[in-house]
Formats: structure tokens, sequence, C-alpha cells
């Protein structure tokens, strides 16, 4: 039975407009937007068996970011942290080598949410804004802390708590705040992303990449795929192991493995991961249908997209109505628009 089944309207009330940004908390604690979920509705139970004995000294807001910090890092416990290929260490991989899948790895997962639902805060000071707080690239980055420097690094410099505040969360003292947040932010510092490479979403230079992305995906087009990526850029694509750098190499990779012929084999819809720009990839099958392939979600900077997270999992139907995204799309009808349409 869940929180709302059985919640009085007073608690609801007083909880309820804070569910979406404790979601984004969550997951930036697990990686995981499954693991997320399932611990926001702990988290308000936890509230809700609680609610008799809230006495009012702290905000609704921290106290429910207390519950939720505390029953994320009980959960960490006993899970594994949730990688990228990127950061199991080693090589870019050999595109012309066999891909190699594993499943026993508990995968970073892409968020679905829109910018609106992120914006915790708007402070300018914080290491990334609302929208970069959620970035893959951030996220991944934090699954190389240890859970209470993660918390710490978190709940300091994504939400802007006082050293006190995080202390009396944690059970901590401040000075152990302290330290942890110095060892967080040093490490973060060597593989968090830069937020002046970032563009903006809605920078019409992006735009237009964008459009280009799609028009070369739909037309099978590779040469020109690759004329859209840095020359640095990186594609991965859990479960599969490999990660892969380089332009020309990512179109080495494509070419070998994409299982498209011709124009048309795969459909484009857009959507929103990470408050990134992201792709649902339709593929034909052989009756003829588009039906869900991959999700990918894309780093955009000045010079091109500079990485690409392309997710596929075996449940991907499931996965793209997350994001809002049809079980099928269709080729526009004959004078109709050139992008593909949605379909029930």
């Amino acid at each position: 039975m869940t929180v709302e089944a059985t919640a009085d309207p007073d608690f609801l009330e007083v909880t309820e407009p804070y569910r979406r940004e404790l979601l984004a908390h969550c997951y930036r604690m697990m990686g995981s937007h499954h693991d997320a979920e399932d611990l926001l509705q702990e988290t308000y139970i936890r509230a809700w068996r609680g609610y008799s004995r809230f006495d009012g000294r702290a905000s609704v807001r921290t106290w429910l970011y207390k519950i939720a910090t505390n029953t994320c890092l009980t959960a960490l416990g006993s899970k594994q942290r949730r990688p990228l290929p990127s950061g199991l260490g080693g090589d870019s991989y050999d595109p012309e080598a066999p891909l190699l899948q594993d499943h026993e790895v508990p995968w970073l997962e892409p968020f679905a949410d829109s910018d609106e639902s992120l914006a915790e805060t708007s402070d300018p000071a914080t290491i990334v804004g609302s929208r970069e707080s959620i970035r893959l690239a951030f996220i991944a980055a934090l699954q190389h802390l240890p859970e209470r420097q993660r918390a710490v690094l978190i709940l300091r410099d994504v939400l802007q708590w006082r050293a006190n505040e995080v202390a009396d969360t944690l059970g901590l003292t401040t000075a152990t705040v302290n330290s942890l947040l110095q060892r967080a932010r040093a490490q973060l510092k060597e593989i968090a992303p830069e937020r002046d490479t970032v563009s903006e979403p809605q920078d019409a230079a992006q735009k237009e990449l964008l459009n280009k992305w799609v028009e070369a995906f739909q037309s099978y087009d590779i040469d020109a795929i690759v004329q859209l990526f840095t020359d640095k850029a990186i594609w991965e694509m859990p479960p599969f192991t490999g990660w892969y750098q380089g332009a020309e190499t990512i179109g080495r990779l494509i070419r070998g493995n994409c299982p498209a012929e011709k124009a048309d084999d795969m459909l484009l819809l857009p959507a929103t991961a990470n408050g990134q720009p992201a792709f649902g990839l339709y593929m034909r099958d052989p009756d003829g249908v588009h039906r869900p392939f991959q999700l990918q979600v894309l780093d955009i900077t000045g010079d091109g997209v500079a990485h690409v997270v392309a997710f596929f999992s075996d449940t991907m139907e499931a996965d793209f109505a997350r994001f809002g995204l049809p079980a099928t799309a269709s080729l526009p009808a004959s004078g109709e628009s050139d992008q593909p349409a949605m379909a029930d």
C-alpha cells in the first residue's frame, strides 16, 4: 500500500510539493531512476510514520531531505556503485572488436525529468546549476565517491546547506563534514564536467546541431553523423562494456554494428534526460514497424557532440514510456512534416 492511500490530507499537502526534487536527490545519491523511485516511496513512508513527531524546528523540506539522505545511505551500504563503461577503467575500445554485454554490472541509469522540476535552488554559487547537477557526467562522477562523501557534497554544494545542517543530518561533527567535503571536491575536480563547456538547451546553434543529428541518423548518413562529433568525442552504450573515443572511431563502430541498412530504418523522437537533449531511436523491425531500440543522451559543447550514452535494455518500451516516448513511431504521410509521427 502506498503513502498516498494511507496518509492524511494534511501530511500530503505539506510534503507533496517536494516530491519531484526529492526524486532528483535520491537519483543523485543512487545513480538509478528505479532505485530513486523506490527510495522516494520509502522516504515518504518514514516521513508519514514520523509526522506526528515533527516539531517544526526545521522546515518540512529540510526534514524530508534528512530522511531521504539517510534512507539512501542505508541502501547504498548494500549496493554496488553504478558506472558507465568509460568509468570502469581501461583504454578506448577497438570499434572492430566484438561487442560484449555485461548484465551483472548495475549500470548508471538515465533520469527522466524536465529542467523545470529540477530546480532546488537558484543560487549561482553552486558548483553546478539545477540542470548541471543532474547531468550524466556529474552523476557518473559522484559514483566514484564513498557514500558519506557523496552525501556531504550533494548537501553542501548542490543544495547549499550549511556545514552544521549537514552534520546534524548525517550525525557527524562539523569538522568531519568539512573534511569529507574537501576530499570529495578534490576527487570530483579530477573527473567532473566543466560548466562553461556545456551548451544551453535553447541555444540556436545547439538546436541546429540537433536537427542535423536527426537528419543524419534518419538518412543513415554515417559521414554526416561523424562530422557532428568533436575530435575527442566519446560513445558508450551500456550494458555493452566498450567505450569508444574519436569521431572516426565512432563512425567505424556504427558502420560495423548498426542494424540499419538504409534511410528511414531509424527514426528519432526528441526527449529530455538528465536535463540534457535526448532521443528515442526507433529501429525498423522486419514487419516494418519502428520499435524502441536505444535511448541516446547527448552532451553538446560549442564544438559539437562531445559525448553520447546510448542506453539499451531488455525493457526498452517501458523505458521509453518513462521519457514520454510512444511504443512505436511511424514515417510521416506524404506531404506532412518530415518529423516522425508518434503512435500509441
